[in-house]
């Protein structure tokens, strides 16, 4: 997939709920329920991510689950992060 450019990237955000760009990666905390919460969570965003075969960086503090998507082989954003980002949004 092709690196998107400034306005696409934007475009793109404009469509998620609570995601932001920090240094060339989308990032979102979710504030889940409890600590077993989070966990049961994270189990799925792995799923999910084996499934696209796109894996996000994930840290877990707590209740607090936060998740950063890029992708490195095209040192940037992609279409490919963002259908992650909408996946683990639906959990």
């Amino acid at each position: 997939m092709a690196r998107l450019n400034e306005y696409e990237v934007e475009e793109r955000l404009e469509r998620l709920q609570d995601w932001s760009v920090v240094d060339d990666e989308i990032v979102r905390t979710y504030t889940l329920a409890s600590f077993p919460a989070a966990l049961d969570f994270v189990q799925e965003v792995g799923s999910i991510a084996e499934n696209l075969n796109h894996h996000p960086r994930i840290v877990i503090d707590y209740k607090n689950v936060t998740l950063a998507a890029t992708t490195h082989d095209e040192n940037g954003l992609t279409e490919k992060d963002f259908q992650l980002a909408e996946a683990c949004d639906a959990i």
